[in-house]
């Protein structure tokens, strides 16, 4: 159980269980932001070109290894970009050999490096089998790309036309739905009761569509999946702090530079490392859920993919609000921090 008086809040060191690190300068600006409070984190494989192989992987989380500042603990676990030529037995070697600890999915277009994703789900059913059979997971973006599809309903046509077939068809692959944005969504995890889990950004707690387009449309809150109407927002908070080991927290932080955002067709995605725990933090306050934070931040997401709790903790203390910079430097351009909206009156201290 979690530490906890009026005023401070000790945890677990929580994991995210979705991360961009990017690559060269950015990485090497981005990571410590991570490495500072999160022990772990499951990076996505969507550089340019795509982390596909084993040897891809192996190589990808040495460069991370190397730039990891002096003093700090951070293990990146990787993912393998799953196209329709990946290999099953590397997939294999790669997650028995701890090379890698899941499959990344991606609807060919959904998002950002996402051109090599998949269009036919039949030439990757050999894959699926064999991850079904050895236990490895698969980490879906769970959108289709149809330009017939209303970007807003993406989510929820995902569900219906391509996961729950691949789960008919293959019942014993564990899945983890990716930064899930819909009350379907939430829904469709509490109907099922075995290898189905789901991830929750920080953005998406805070969120909805209206902060990207009231007003004026505000480049930094525009991601993938987009933010949704305020329902589903309150259905995202819901499902986090309900304890619900099936929930656990994925960031989704996602850095460009401010000139690739702010431009007529801008990336998508928000950075939201530096200051995540103090917004969290801020989202179970305000539900009076604080009791539940370590499970959405330190356990849950463990426990979904066979790991060990971390056993060193974190403690945060409620006072006066603390200041994140609103950009970080990188040799590549400024890299704007998300804004919550709000004032951040939780911190970590250690």
């Amino acid at each position: 159980m979690p530490s906890t008086d009026d005023r401070t809040l000790t945890i677990r060191r929580p994991d995210d269980w979705h991360l961009h690190l990017r690559d060269g300068n950015m990485l090497r600006a981005v990571l410590p932001e991570t490495a500072r409070h999160f022990a772990r984190a499951i990076i996505m494989p969507n550089l340019v070109p795509p982390v596909v192989t084993a040897q891809d992987a192996l190589d990808y989380r040495n460069r991370i290894v190397e730039a990891l500042p002096e003093g700090m603990s951070f293990t990146p676990l990787m993912t393998l970009y799953l196209t329709e030529e990946t290999d099953p037995e590397d997939v294999a070697q790669a997650y028995e050999n701890g090379i890698a600890a899941a499959v990344k999915l991606y609807p060919a277009g959904a998002t950002t490096n996402s051109a090599s994703g998949v269009t036919d789900f039949n030439k990757v059913r050999p894959v699926l089998d064999k991850m079904a059979e050895i236990g490895m997971p698969l980490c879906v973006h769970g959108e289709v790309t149809s330009p017939a599809i209303d970007i807003f309903d993406r989510e929820a046509a995902f569900i219906d036309t391509v996961l729950k077939p691949i789960r008919k068809k293959n019942p014993d692959l564990r899945i983890v739905m990716e930064h899930i944005t819909t009350q379907d969504a939430v829904d469709y995890v509490r109907d099922q009761h075995r290898n189905l889990a789901a991830t929750i950004t920080t953005h998406h707690l805070i969120i909805n569509r209206n902060h990207i387009l009231a007003g004026g449309i505000k480049p930094h809150y525009y991601c993938l999946p987009v933010a949704k109407r305020e329902q589903h927002r309150i259905a995202l908070v819901q499902a986090a702090i309900s304890g619900d080991k099936r929930f656990f927290l994925g960031t989704d932080s996602a850095p460009h530079t401010d000139p690739a955002k702010l431009q007529p067709c801008g990336c998508a995605g928000v950075f939201s490392a530096p200051n995540t725990m103090s917004c969290l933090a801020e989202v179970f306050d305000a539900a009076g859920a604080l009791s539940k934070l370590e499970a959405f931040t330190s356990l849950n997401g463990p426990a979904f993919y066979n790991l060990p709790a971390n056993t060193e903790t974190i403690t945060l203390e409620h006072g006066d609000p603390v200041t994140y910079p609103s950009q970080i430097h990188t040799d590549d351009g400024p890299v704007t921090v998300f804004d919550p909206g709000f004032p951040l009156h939780w911190r970590v201290t250690d």
